[in-house]
């Protein structure tokens, strides 16, 4: 039997990068799942993927929508209930870094930027969490939180913000696991470095730049150890590894970090990307 067989999973965000690959595995091994994101097309892309994996069309449900509005949230959970009858796992993996038009970064970032991060990386995950709690406590179900190695406990300024709003959700991440454990429902997260996603591109970067800064970094051995960035399909594996009780059961209300030794070298903060670009 595969390991996930008879499970209900959403994978929020999973329209491309982390999101997809995650969606794919679980659906791979036996998963029901429900994507969503906003591009209808991007989506598509998602279920055709996991349809040549193995995936039948009558195990997937799509939402297309906007996370961080009430009514997409409403949709998912009732309509993943409404397909499957219940939900055992939550994966918030939407989230993202905007980058202010004027090319300012820190402090100096448009506020509204701040409101923007938090509302996507945080509020609705919170928010989320909030509707899908009873499905989840009566399926004694799991939680996987995608944060980032931005939360800390090193700065990298160039994502002040995106960076608050990663630490904020670590601290959710530790304060559900003790609160939701009493009912047998875990939660945990993963915290990745530098992955080979489309996430420079949505924070404004053209795609050659973003290409250009991943292999600035994968060349200096004190930002990334391991040589090279992330793959979307190794953070999916982490996931689902939290997801799966048979594995990780005694494992609760943990950040775990993957990102190839960058918060060991602990020097990629330091260095200049505007020169580097």
């Amino acid at each position: 039997m595969a390991r996930f067989s008879n499970k209900v999973a959403i994978v929020t965000g999973s329209s491309s990068g982390i999101g997809r690959s995650t969606a794919v595995l679980l659906a791979k091994e036996g998963a029901k799942v429900t994507v969503t994101g906003r591009s209808s097309e991007k989506l598509r892309d998602t279920v055709d993927e996991i349809l040549k994996d193995g995936g039948k069309s009558e195990n997937i449900n799509i939402v297309v929508g906007d996370l961080t509005e009430s009514e997409c949230q409403d949709d998912l959970v009732k309509s993943t209930l409404e397909r499957f009858g219940k939900i055992d796992i939550l994966v918030n993996n939407a989230g993202a870094a905007f980058a202010d038009p004027s090319g300012v970064i820190g402090i100096a970032t448009n506020i509204n930027l701040f409101d923007d991060m938090l509302k996507l990386n945080l509020r609705s995950v919170v928010e989320l969490v909030q509707k899908c709690r009873p499905h989840l406590i009566a399926s004694k179900g799991d939680i996987v939180n995608v944060s980032s190695i931005a939360a800390g406990p090193q700065p990298f300024v160039y994502y002040t913000f995106y960076g608050i709003a990663k630490a904020g959700l670590d601290q959710l991440t530790r304060s559900l696991a003790i609160e939701l454990i009493a009912h047998d429902v875990r939660v945990n997260s993963v915290s990745p470095g530098l992955i080979s996603t489309g996430f420079l591109t949505a924070v404004g970067m053209p795609n050659e730049m973003a290409k250009k800064t991943e292999n600035y970094y994968a060349s200096h051995r004190d930002c990334i150890p391991a040589g090279r960035p992330g793959t979307p399909e190794e953070i999916a594996t982490l996931i689902a590894f939290l997801a799966d009780k048979n594995s990780s059961g005694f494992i609760i209300g943990q950040s775990i970090v993957i990102d190839g030794g960058t918060s060991l070298a602990l020097a990629m903060p330091s260095h200049d990307l505007s020169k580097a670009l």
